[in-house]
């Protein structure tokens, strides 16, 4: 090529390149895994679910002490659930103190429970009534009998000696706190029977009566007899508190008296000051 034909050529328009085609955009897409929640915990046992009913219902006021709770029929068919399960609920709600059960009658919210003192002897009737509550009754019986070998033993009485025995019922709203098993030597009170019992219950006539200056007071925890679980409306496998009390007068031995209390529905208990003298609670 001459050098005008190399100048010429130089300054053609040279074709455009074709231009280069960039790859299509690498679109990254991140997934993003979705969180597993943890297995949910275990449901409570058909029971439980049927005790935290009842539980919330007595903490929240909504069923105040005193209140019917539903029928073993009326949870049977609210909860889909058998009676035996029903019956499991409110038996270990009774153990735990928030309800009670009247046979034949039906479960109630548990009042608090009361405390009596153990450094004096407590009126029961005057302790219930304080609380606002209605106080009841019974005079189941009063004999003159031999005394067993233990009860003599406690009023220094021969084997076999008569002695006064009564028994009472004692009640908070209708319902059994206390089943009273007395029994009196004639030598110290001897117009007991001539008394009418079914109308002042023992113990305030001996406080009014017969001045003692020495009690006795032990507390066990017990399961009731047949009858005693009768006369209580409560089951015999449920604890009872039994409170043995002896009272003297010149050193000489004037009554001894077992008190029994369903542990469901009442408690004993004494506050006192250093110096010794009692303040009941």
């Amino acid at each position: 090529m001459t050098k005008p034909e190399r100048a010429r050529h130089a300054a053609a328009p040279r074709p455009a390149q074709p231009q280069a085609v960039s790859a299509s955009p690498v679109i990254r897409t991140r997934t993003k895994l979705r969180s597993v929640p943890p297995a949910a915990e275990p449901s409570l046992a058909l029971y439980e679910q049927v005790k935290e009913h009842v539980t919330r219902r007595i903490q929240d006021g909504t069923w105040p002490p005193g209140h019917r709770l539903p029928s073993e029929h009326e949870l049977v068919a609210q909860f889909g659930i058998s009676r035996m399960t029903a019956n499991r609920a409110l038996r270990e709600l009774v153990e735990q103190g928030r309800i009670v059960r009247v046979p034949g009658v039906g479960s109630f919210v548990a009042e608090n429970k009361p405390q009596s003192t153990l450094l004096q002897i407590a009126n029961i009737a005057s302790e219930i009534r304080a609380r606002g509550h209605d106080y009841g009754y019974r005079l189941l019986s009063a004999s003159r009998v031999s005394a067993p070998a233990d009860v003599a033993a406690w009023l220094d009485l021969r084997a076999g000696e008569s002695v006064f025995h009564t028994v009472c019922m004692h009640l908070e709203n209708g319902v059994p706190v206390q089943l009273e098993d007395r029994y009196v030597s004639p030598r110290v009170v001897p117009a007991y029977l001539d008394q009418d019992l079914s109308a002042t219950p023992p113990s305030e006539y001996l406080v009014r009566h017969v001045p003692f200056d020495q009690i006795e007071h032990l507390v066990d925890a017990v399961l009731p007899n047949t009858e005693q679980a009768d006369r209580l409306h409560m089951g015999a496998a449920d604890p009872c508190l039994l409170l043995t009390r002896r009272t003297w007068t010149r050193g000489v031995p004037v009554t001894v008296v077992r008190c029994l209390h369903p542990a469901s529905r009442y408690r004993l208990g004494s506050r006192f000051r250093a110096d010794g003298n009692p303040s009941s609670t």
